[in-house]
């Protein structure tokens, strides 16, 4: 073992004990940790202005301008963790995949991947084609100090929706399509996604990444039968081949309620749970052996200052008698937040919490 690494193995040194992680691995901590999904973003006017005039997967590729966004959150929030600033398609768009992401659409693919030919489109993605997200974790680890980053990425069936459906869907219609009518180039399908959702990890561990987390964002559209027999097996690939890291794996998805088991199953140290669902029940029915994630509902925040305090603190006495849990919210910061709110509910939890 090196003298930058923890004792877990290659997570550095510097962040090891910090609140985030402590959480993450179940141990004491001085207050419960906050960090929330898309904190470095739209509801932020530092954003804007230095995203002004750049297309979002440009900004994806310029490392002092990913490092720029992804601190931003921490300095004025006062933020447990930073969350490396991508998209879930980067990279897709980094194996040469034709899409681009459209303003108030989201990602769009030029050429839906519908039957086995079309899988020649996915090919292994190397270090060299990332090698952007290895020169900003540099910048950011340097900055960062004792303060967690966390990689990301999406979950194989996430990815697989976009690809097949062409763009965002609210019914997945394509994608149950190919699922249950072609059931083994669908196994292909994500097994290879699977491999570079994996390839893409490793390359921000490599670069520092305290813990990572897989967005299974879409994962809610399915029942627990299909999610066990035709979704699981890809995300467990991408846990298992980051496990020798020592790092906290995050799951998250949303809708997910009744997929809460399986998605630690699946390999994950740490659940994230959506607003749906009360922390102890979503105890009950991960099981133990796994922290929490979450989970306040991100349009609470519009609700004014007392509103936002009851509602934390009801989540905080839901958490109370967990094993670990990181504060975040059920979802992503909306992009017209307050900013004023997050770093006052940061402030709070943090006070209520302290030991």
């Amino acid at each position: 073992m090196s003298a930058n690494q923890s004792p877990a193995g290659k997570q550095p040194t510097a962040t090891y004990d910090s609140a985030f992680l402590k959480a993450c691995r179940r141990e004491p901590v001085p207050h419960t940790p906050v960090w929330f999904m898309r904190q470095a973003g739209r509801s932020l006017p530092e954003y804007l202005k230095v995203r002004e005039g750049i297309p979002m997967l440009e900004s994806c590729t310029r490392p002092e301008l990913i490092a720029e966004i992804t601190l931003q959150p921490v300095r004025r929030h006062g933020v447990d963790a930073a969350i490396y600033f991508s998209d879930i398609v980067v990279p897709l768009k980094a194996i040469g995949i034709d899409l681009d992401i459209k303003p108030g659409v989201g990602p769009v693919i030029a050429n839906p991947i519908r039957t086995r030919a079309d899988l020649a489109q996915l090919r292994d993605l190397t270090p060299e084609d990332v090698a952007y997200v290895t020169e900003a974790f540099g910048l950011l680890t340097r900055e960062l100090g004792t303060t967690p980053l966390i990689g990301f990425a999406g979950a194989p069936f996430t990815l697989a929706s976009y690809l097949v459906e062409g763009g965002p869907s609210r019914n997945h219609e394509h994608t149950k399509a190919l699922m249950y009518g072609d059931p083994q180039l669908w196994a292909d399908l994500l097994d290879r996604l699977a491999g570079i959702t994996a390839a893409f990890l490793e390359v921000q561990l490599e670069a520092g990444a305290s813990a990572v987390q897989l967005f299974d964002s879409w994962a809610g559209a399915l029942s627990p039968a299909d999610y066990r027999r035709s979704v699981l097996p890809a995300s467990r690939k991408v846990f298992e081949a980051v496990s020798g890291y020592g790092v906290p794996r995050i799951h998250f998805g949303v809708g997910t309620g009744e997929l809460l088991g399986l998605l630690g199953e699946a390999g994950a140290d740490v659940v994230g749970v959506d607003w749906r669902v009360p922390l102890d029940e979503a105890a009950r029915r991960v099981g133990p052996g796994k922290a929490l994630q979450g989970n306040l509902d991100p349009a609470v925040l519009f609700a004014g200052r007392e509103a936002v305090e009851t509602k934390t603190r009801e989540i905080l006495d839901a958490a109370a008698g967990l094993e670990g849990h990181v504060f975040n919210l059920g979802h992503g910061v909306l992009p017209t937040t307050d900013p004023d709110a997050l770093t006052r509910l940061v402030e709070y939890v943090h006070t209520q919490t302290a030991r």
